[in-house]
């Protein structure tokens, strides 16, 4: 009755077993890690990406409503311009010439408004292509996580399952994480 059990665990069986560092869950341990690494690195650059997007986005919606209050001030000087043209043919002598003055000042001032007008529609529509191009590499980011993530779900079934194929379907889907992140770095 004096006898001892010692229960061993699982580390311990692992240890025991002649695996001490090199064995196949240690390769895999490793190769996790480092897909984690370069997951939480595609993800930082996904988010900045995002974030770079969303504030071009807002830029140029913000330009595009500044060009639209130009428009409408722009109308609104062709409407005076409008007024002023009928009182031209309407009226005579002085009247007359002050009111020829103010359809010259009207079109002169609707040529600056629509220089401003058109300007800040250009800037909205460089916003936008600024926002397209984060956008597109955003997705190459992300797509790149997502790919990291199978691969280090593959990689957990592979270390509970001992199956090489699924060791190799790691790996692919890791590369394939790695090749997104690459053709996001150079914009592709």
């Amino acid at each position: 009755m004096g006898e001892e059990f010692e229960v061993k665990g699982p580390h311990e069986e692992v240890l025991e077993g002649g695996e001490g560092g090199h064995g196949f869950n240690n390769r895999i341990a490793v190769m996790t890690a480092i897909m984690a690494t370069l997951g939480a690195l595609l993800s930082y650059e996904a988010s900045f990406t995002l974030s770079e997007a969303i504030m071009f986005k807002n830029e140029a919606a913000i330009k595009k409503t500044e060009a639209a209050n130009q428009w409408n001030y722009y109308q609104a000087k062709s409407s005076k311009q409008n007024i002023a043209e009928l009182a031209v043919n309407v009226t005579t002598g002085s009247e007359q010439e002050i009111k020829k003055k103010d359809v010259a000042r009207y079109i002169s001032e609707k040529a600056e408004i629509k220089r401003k007008a058109e300007g800040t529609e250009k800037l909205s529509v460089e916003a936008d292509e600024h926002s397209e191009k984060f956008m597109h590499s955003h997705h190459r980011w992300a797509s790149g996580v997502t790919m990291l993530q199978i691969a280090i779900s593959l990689a957990a079934i592979t270390i509970l399952t001992r199956r090489k194929w699924l060791e190799y379907g790691s790996l692919a889907c890791g590369t394939i994480g790695l090749v997104f992140g690459v053709l996001a770095w150079f914009g592709v």
